[in-house]
């Protein structure tokens, strides 16, 4: 069978709401530009989003879905839907589209220049805000930037967390064989190794707009993220030693 060009992964934690209209702009945009596709929805949760995804598939077999109903981790989710995807091109976008589809537009020449690394940035001159996050989660956003860098790096990378990343499939396989972290600082740590590894990185700006439906619990899943940052320091630093 022909390789896809493009593996895109949707991870969604009970988006039953959002990701069927997210799939229908994401196919249409795909069909528009003549790319050959598939979608993988690592979805958990039991809201009925794993049950849509299938449904859609019987009348689209590029759309492929596999999670659980405990919720494991964006991290985990996406290293899964790794494991199955085939494209040429495999990225991963929010399951209720902060970012439209039509800004891979952006992403696709830079590959083809020789980036292994694509990254959407909301933090760049030329990005985008259409619906800005509440002042707490800026404010707070910038807080764990300072700490993050302090910690783990990353020197030269303005937005690690924002959630529209695309990688040569050498470089998805090769990353996320390594990557550990099941939770949302996965990013981070995907990062810190493909610098390490020598991976060309291109961040560039995007459109994005805040859904004002965070799924991150304030004080456990701040908890748990400093807990990863350190995590991802120890990592990076096991990492170096064998390579």
């Amino acid at each position: 069978m022909d390789r896809p060009y493009i593996t895109l992964i949707l991870p969604a934690f009970n988006e039953s709401a959002t990701i069927g209209s997210t799939i229908a702009r994401t196919v249409e945009y795909f069909n528009r530009r003549g790319y050959s596709y598939e979608i993988i929805g690592a979805v958990d949760g039991d809201d009925g989003t794993r049950e849509l995804l299938m449904e859609m598939a019987k009348s689209n077999p590029a759309i492929k879905v596999v999670g659980d109903i405990q919720r494991l981790g964006k991290g985990r989710g996406i290293r899964k839907a790794m494991q199955i995807a085939a494209g040429s091109i495999i990225g991963y976008a929010d399951a209720d589209y902060k970012v439209p589809i039509e800004e891979f537009d952006k992403i696709h020449p830079l590959l083809d220049e020789g980036y292994d690394v694509v990254i959407g940035s909301r933090a760049l001159q030329r990005s985008l805000i259409e619906r800005q996050q509440p002042l707490y989660r800026r404010i707070g956003s910038r807080g764990f930037g300072v700490f993050m860098r302090a910690v783990v790096g990353l020197a030269g990378i303005a937005d690690t967390q924002c959630g529209f990343k695309f990688f040569t499939r050498a470089a998805a396989l090769n990353l996320f064989a390594a990557q550990k972290i099941d939770g949302y600082m996965f990013d981070v740590e995907i990062l810190a190794i493909a610098q390490l590894l020598g991976y060309r990185i291109k961040e560039t700006p995007i459109r994005w707009q805040d859904d004002g439906d965070s799924r991150l619990q304030l004080f456990r899943g701040n908890v748990q993220n400093v807990i990863d940052i350190f995590r991802i320091r120890l990592l990076r630093s096991q990492y170096l030693s064998r390579n």
